[in-house]
Order: C-alpha cells, then structure tokens, then sequence
C-alpha cells in the first residue's frame, strides 16, 4: 500500500492552479471535467502519479468557497531552505502566514507555513 494523494476542495480552480504551479512549483499532471457530475479534478506534484503523493484538486462549478473547518491541519512539504522557498514565495504573490524560523518545542526543525487561496495551510519543513 501507498498513499497516493490527498484531495482539496477549491473554489476558483484558475487561482489555485496558478498557487500551486507558479507559487509553488508543483505540475499539472493531468485534469479532466465532468460535466455530469459538474465537476473538474485537476491533479498537481513534484513528480508523476506513479511514485509520488499528490494534490487533487476539486472543483464543483456551483461553489465559490469552502469553510477549512477545524478538523484539517495542513499540507506538508519538505524544501531544502526554508527561508529561501518563503522569500520566492513572497515574490510571486503566495501568502506566508509564518515565517521560516525554528519550531518552538525543537529548534533543530525549522518550519513555516503559506496559505493557498482557499486558506489552506501548507508547512514547509527544512530538509537535506
């Protein structure tokens, strides 16, 4: 068993996509419309489906927004400078809602968080 991808309802697929490609540097796999169902699913990575976890984003046509609620937590992604990824996050428009710096209960992890455009948290965690 793998995990194969973790599911985000957005309201505005264009802006999301734009956050997770542009801000973030992740690709558009693939995204397919159901007019049926009047829905698209857009998946996005750091790598093909195949060997990688990956964002779906879902996007039903007659909702704007979504309340997070306050059971989800966060996406997290590991990035080789914490503070370099906030800082070009930065210039391209993403929101960084903390800063780059040590976590508070151990200061060897140094972590920060962004927000997409439908308020979800992403951690950036500092990894080799």
């Amino acid at each position: 068993m793998r995990m194969l991808h973790t599911m985000l309802r957005v309201g505005n697929l264009e802006k999301s996509l734009a956050f997770y490609t542009d801000v973030m540097g992740m690709t558009l796999l693939r995204q397919e419309d159901y007019p049926d169902g009047k829905f698209t699913l857009a998946f996005v990575g750091y790598g093909d489906e195949e060997n990688n976890t990956v964002l779906e984003l879902t996007h039903n046509w007659d909702t704007d927004s979504y309340d997070v609620g306050n059971a989800f937590g966060h996406v997290a992604i590991a990035v080789p400078d914490a503070y370099a990824a906030c800082e070009k996050i930065k210039q391209c428009g993403g929101k960084v809602v903390r800063e780059a710096g040590p976590m508070i209960h151990d200061a060897s992890i140094v972590i920060a968080f962004v927000e997409d455009p439908d308020g979800y948290k992403i951690e950036l965690i500092e990894r080799d």
